[in-house]
């Protein structure tokens, strides 16, 4: 698949796969992909949901934030309100008709976001470890010593990256701003159906923070459990399920 790009007036570019519905496709909405936090379009989901869609001639949209994958700009720039501005941007300029937005954690989080924003356009949601207001709890329960101090002093602090094994810092510019856009501390109403595939053996995103989100949310919202699933829920079961819950969003029961 061809990675093109949105060039934008002010911003880095965006890098994003587009596959379009062929002529005479059945009239499905658009299945959008948000990735993770430093993740990118080349992921497992995100490829294996675009196998599907093409499968059943449906539109499928996968990209990168700023500071991740192809797009342009650093990921040390980044912030919450920024990355939901991108998805908000290839949303705008790169689709048109009902979305189906998928989210994985953090992109859960912004796809939240991105649903309340524009309700008129998201027509459903699927959560994997969906994981909104993580910085709060990150910042609330995980920080060391050592990173607060940090984050007082030199304005960044730097973390451990379990699945790369290397390390990566966060500003307290990225805290504050994501602070703002917290979503459990409120009851928010969604137009759209709201499903929830949440691993019970995920150690960043404890299996609980789904019930959160269910309680906080006033509208159509369902917590799908995956009893041995982890954090990435990438093997070929937790796959199969979440492309079920897209195709049942979709309008379509069985797969064709």
């Amino acid at each position: 698949m061809t990675i093109q790009y949105l060039e934008r007036p002010s911003g880095p570019r965006l890098a994003y796969c587009l596959t379009p519905a062929p002529a005479g496709a059945p009239a499905l909405p658009l299945v959008m992909f948000a990735g993770g936090f430093r993740s990118d379009m080349q992921g497992t989901k995100a490829l294996y949901l675009e196998s599907q869609c093409r499968a059943r001639r449906q539109a499928y949209l996968r990209f990168d934030y700023s500071g991740h994958g192809a797009s342009g700009g650093r990921f040390e720039d980044g912030l919450l309100s920024l990355w939901e501005k991108d998805a908000r941007d290839i949303l705008d300029n790169v689709t048109d008709g009902p979305v189906i937005l998928v989210g994985s954690s953090m992109g859960g989080w912004i796809s939240m976001l991105l649903a309340l924003d524009r309700p008129g356009r998201v027509c459903g949601l699927v959560g994997v470890a969906a994981a909104p207001d993580f910085t709060r709890e990150i910042y609330e329960n995980r920080l060391s010593e050592g990173q607060r101090r940090q984050l007082h002093d030199q304005g960044f602090a730097e973390f451990d990256n379990h699945y790369e094994n290397n390390k990566y810092r966060l500003t307290r510019a990225f805290f504050d701003d994501a602070n703002s856009l917290c979503l459990l501390d409120k009851s928010k109403s969604f137009a759209m159906k709201l499903r929830l595939v949440q691993g019970m053996k995920d150690p960043d995103v404890p299996w609980q923070a789904a019930f959160r989100i269910k309680k906080a949310v006033e509208g159509d919202v369902e917590v799908i459990l995956v009893e041995n699933g982890d954090h990435r829920l990438s093997r070929p079961e937790d796959l199969a399920l979440i492309d079920e819950q897209v195709r049942i969003l979709s309008g379509l029961k069985n797969p064709d």
